[in-house]
């Protein structure tokens, strides 16, 4: 079980320092695998709505993950304009596209962040559409999963100490909570940490679950990611509607993923189709040299 150490980050000073430390872990070399796991949590999360925590999970390996709740509902704009020793903010860091960010579902995120705070997101790793491409047929990956789904499909019943039935719980209950505190972060952040940890929890496990199997797709699902994140930033980006469930692959990527998916059936060597004929050796041509008689004896007859 991975150790868990939860921060609130509500004043300016909190955002230098973590700001700073987040541009000192970053600097060139840039980690192979991403330390940034993003969720965003308001009322109706999208430009008509509000945007209220920001939760990041810092996972850089060691047996302590770091859980930062930015309390955007009290900041405002600060939590993401104010700056560090280096000058840097953390838009800076979430608009830089050599420094990987994973979220699941990225589109309502990022059209809350562009329309209330003017982040253009780059640099993102979309857990929803790296789970879709994993799938080994086009009618398989015709809609796409929540996040509830993909723990349920496959990340281990227990995670951090909490069994799948008490995470979705949990999650249901806070989301409940969050409505009616109307956002109100301040007072409800530590109420709501599961609710707004939740979702961030498992992302380590699920990203390195299905980039593992990547089999050639990486690339296309990095390019569709982009398309989706410009797409969420456009006036006529529409943030609720049935046609957010199809997967967005066409006729060609679904083929290409079909190839790059296909796995061959197992081979029944008991089948009564099986032909002898593969294994039948004629004795007759020698092919097989007889290590059991001496040179002298000659050949076998």
């Amino acid at each position: 079980m991975r150790d868990i150490k939860i921060e609130i980050i509500n004043t300016t000073e909190k955002i230098g320092d973590l700001v700073d430390w987040l541009v000192f872990r970053h600097a060139p070399p840039v980690p192979y695998s991403p330390t940034m796991f993003i969720d965003l949590e308001g009322v109706d999360l999208c430009r008509q709505g509000s945007l209220s925590i920001l939760t990041l999970m810092i996972d850089t390996g060691i047996p302590t993950r770091r859980v930062c709740l930015f309390d955007v509902h009290l900041l405002g704009a600060q939590a993401f304009n104010t700056a560090g020793i280096k000058q840097k903010t953390l838009k800076d860091i979430l608009q830089d596209d050599k420094i990987p960010k994973v979220f699941f579902d990225v589109r309502n995120d990022s059209d809350a962040l562009f329309a209330h705070f003017g982040v253009a997101l780059q640099g993102v790793e979309d857990v929803q559409l790296i789970e879709s491409a994993t799938r080994r047929t086009t009618r398989s990956r015709k809609f796409l999963s929540g996040l509830a789904k993909c723990v349920e499909k496959n990340v281990l019943i227990s995670f951090h100490g909490i069994d799948l039935a008490s995470w979705k719980a949990a999650k249901e209950k806070g989301e409940i909570l969050f409505k009616a505190e109307h956002g109100s972060s301040a007072r409800s952040l530590k109420k709501l940490f599961y609710t707004v940890f939740g979702d961030v929890m498992c992302l380590p496990e699920l990203r390195d679950r299905f980039w593992k199997g990547a089999n050639g797709w990486r690339d296309l699902v990095i390019e569709e990611t982009k398309k989706r994140v410009a797409a969420s930033q456009r006036s006529e980006y529409q943030s609720h509607g049935p046609d957010r469930s199809v997967a967005p692959w066409t006729e060609d990527q679904n083929r290409a993923l079909d190839e790059w998916n296909y796995v061959p059936p197992p081979c029944d060597y008991f089948d009564e189709n099986w032909s002898d004929e593969d294994w039948h050796d004629d004795r007759d041509d020698n092919d097989f040299e007889d290590w059991t008689r001496a040179p002298w004896q000659g050949p076998p007859s």
